[in-house]
């Protein structure tokens, strides 16, 4: 029985590792696929009013979506200023913990948090292989209406929204997505309360 337990754990932690690795790449391979292309269609442009020297924005879906490249290098949308490398060892350090969390509640904890820690490191990579490469990160999503706009981002920092968002429903129900989650359920219930401390 015990080595037929031992088993199970082993193979849901694999499938854990796996979700978590799949996404974290896709993310990733998506983030730069599509600033590359960003990056060679589309000159810099301004947002909010006119700039001299820059292009106007390209309408996707009329004014609520454009392509407005710009160069961002401080942190997710354009928040901490001109401080990229404070930023880029900031995100090695994250990506640290991510992986180091990851691997704590890679058999007991809920899959939702396996999602949401890849849906993470994606987006902390992406950013991350921009500031090394170019000391700036390339945000292009331009959204609002006339003059009221958002921030501009980007791929990656769309998956780290929509991660946070998960953490965050996962930090108020918690409890309720792991009795329908069977792999949580699966988990000794000392381990599982010891090793997930977003879902109590």
């Amino acid at each position: 029985m015990g080595s037929h337990d031992t088993d199970a754990s082993r193979r849901r932690t694999r499938r854990r590792w796996a979700v978590f690795a799949s996404l974290a790449g896709a993310v990733l391979v998506a983030d730069q696929l599509v600033k590359t292309w960003v990056e060679s269609s589309f000159r810099l442009a301004w947002t909010h009013a006119p700039v001299a020297g820059l292009d106007a924005p390209t309408p996707i879906l009329g004014d609520l979506v454009r392509i407005a490249k710009s160069y961002n290098d401080g942190g997710i949308f354009g928040l901490f200023g001109s401080s990229a490398p404070i930023l880029a060892l900031a995100s090695l350090a994250v990506i640290g913990l991510i992986v180091v969390y990851q691997s704590r509640t890679g058999r007991t904890g809920p899959t939702v948090l396996t999602v949401a820690l890849g849906l993470l490191l994606g987006g902390a990579l992406g950013n991350l292989v921009d500031r090394l490469r170019f000391g700036h990160v390339i945000d292009f999503v331009d959204t609002g209406i006339g003059s009221l706009r958002f921030y501009t981002f980007n791929v990656a920092d769309s998956a780290i929204s929509i991660a946070v968002v998960l953490l965050l429903a996962l930090s108020v129900l918690g409890d309720r997505w792991r009795s329908a989650d069977p792999a949580a359920s699966a988990a000794p219930p000392s381990t599982a309360a010891g090793s997930d401390p977003v879902g109590r």
